[in-house]
């Protein structure tokens, strides 16, 4: 193992193995510790997409809602699950098969197809063209707007999916899905999630699924893995401090190294990191 991938591996606090029992406690009792911390917070908002990251942390969410209104009796604790589709989903089935599993107080709907498109005409009646790729972020944007809207009408904190795999190779739109009041994941590497889903009972389907972004209407569907140019296994491989090929390390330290910013808050005149 070298010394890039021990210092990754440090600032991603990634344990190469895990009791997932422990683990689901640990991040439930996170959750509910935050909103106790918190008294003028009621409620945990959360995007739900169909796929592994969001089911979990769903799951999570939902586990800590129930345990603070029976030890509390605080009724007014809610955890509530956005779907924000792009006009119809092509996955809507794996959605509702994760909102079965979750469980919510509340579920609501948004579809963002409209502002995303109204957005799109403007700029284009300014002679100014988006971008597919553009357009994806702009379309992770408007769902964190949307889950922070709702947030701000319910008491409540925005929920993030992000964990060590994703953070690594900085897999999410900064200010989009990047963007949270807490990360229940965090530290927690591709396979690892699938453990602790399976340790909550989970049905294979949701984990087993391949994850994609699914953000770019050129590209529909499109494997995270083919987007990355590495495999999830090869992710978490690096992340455990296991030997990986050649190829696959320098692909995942440049990904690392190019996401710098998105792992950082603002920059600052202080701010040195960039210069490297």
């Amino acid at each position: 193992m070298n010394m890039k991938q021990q210092e990754i591996i440090a600032a991603l606090q990634v344990a190469p193995t895990i009791d997932a029992q422990e683990e689901v406690r640990k991040r439930v009792d996170f959750l509910k510790e935050y909103l106790v911390a918190h008294p003028f917070l009621e409620s945990y908002v959360l995007g739900i997409s169909g796929g592994q990251d969001s089911t979990l942390a769903g799951r999570l969410a939902q586990l800590a809602i129930n345990e603070l209104r029976e030890e509390t009796g605080n009724a007014n604790y809610q955890f509530i699950a956005v779907r924000l589709p792009y006009g119809v989903q092509a996955d809507e089935d794996d959605c509702q098969q994760a909102l079965a599993f979750i469980q919510p107080d509340k579920t609501m709907t948004i579809n963002i197809k409209d502002s995303v498109d109204q957005l799109e005409e403007q700029f284009e009646s300014q002679g100014f063209d988006i971008s597919d790729f553009n357009k994806g972020n702009i379309k992770a944007r408007l769902r964190m707007t949307s889950q922070y809207a709702i947030a701000g009408q319910t008491k409540g904190a925005v929920i993030g999916t992000d964990h060590a795999a994703e953070a690594v190779t900085g897999f999410y739109t900064k200010f989009g899905d990047g963007a949270a009041d807490l990360v229940p994941l965090f530290g927690l590497n591709k396979g690892q999630g699938k453990q602790l889903l399976k340790a909550l009972g989970a049905a294979a389907s949701l984990y087993e699924k391949v994850p994609t972004a699914d953000l770019e209407d050129d590209k529909p569907q499109l494997p995270d893995e083919v987007a990355l140019g590495v495999t999830y296994e090869e992710i978490d491989s690096y992340l455990a401090g296991k030997e990986v090929t050649p190829e696959a390390s320098a692909r995942i330290e440049q990904l690392y190294q190019n996401s710098e910013h998105k792992r950082h808050l603002p920059i600052t005149i202080n701010d040195t990191f960039w210069k490297k």
